[in-house]
């Protein structure tokens, strides 16, 4: 899997990049050594189209479970995280490709956290955002997103697309450099093996 805060080129020709998290304004604060065990939860993978079209992935089976005693100030310095690593990584346009799936509900972010998130990333980061992949949602996702719809925007609403398989995924994007964690993959075989 590709380092969370470092960036690789494609054969576009787009250089190989290298990034550090600590010099991102939004990672001021963070406690990096508190969320190290989290931190593959956001990755860079690739890009797409023409230019430096960053695909970034949001694996949530890396998020830390809820039941932890200091859960909220995990999620504070991993939000900070999430929002100084975006930063590095998006020089242009974006997708977040959002890896729900073998994702139990104690890892799930809550709501708030990703409203959050999306809130406090600066008005650049928000406009750019192109669109949000969710991958393998469940029903517990689609039903929050079904129910909050009527507060979301309208602009942000469109930019959501479901993908229920892998190979879905690949005919959108370049798979190159997403890093598919291996739970995920052991899902999809889990899945396969039900279907059969």
């Amino acid at each position: 899997m590709a380092d969370p805060t470092g960036a690789k080129g494609h054969e576009g020709g787009h250089a190989e990049k290298e990034v550090t998290v600590t010099s991102a304004p939004a990672v001021q604060g963070c406690r990096l050594a508190a969320i190290e065990p989290y931190k593959k939860v956001i990755s860079h993978g690739g890009y797409y189209g023409d230019g430096l079209n960053a695909i970034v992935v949001f694996a949530v089976c890396f998020m830390p479970e809820s039941s932890q005693p200091n859960y909220r100030y995990l999620m504070d310095n991993l939000f900070k995280y999430v929002i100084g690593t975006l930063e590095l990584l998006v020089a242009e346009n974006y997708m977040i490709v959002y890896l729900n799936g073998a994702t139990t509900r104690r890892k799930m972010p809550s709501l708030g956290w990703l409203r959050k998130c999306y809130q406090q990333i600066d008005r650049r980061l928000r406009k750019n955002l192109k669109s949000l992949i969710i991958v393998h949602p469940s029903w517990f996702i689609r039903t929050l997103l079904a129910i909050t719809k009527p507060f979301i925007s309208s602009k942000f609403s469109q930019k959501i697309r479901y993908v229920f398989t892998l190979a879905e995924l690949a005919e959108l994007i370049p798979m190159e450099y997403v890093g598919i964690p291996e739970c995920i993959k052991q899902y999809v075989l889990l899945f396969q093996h039900l279907l059969h």
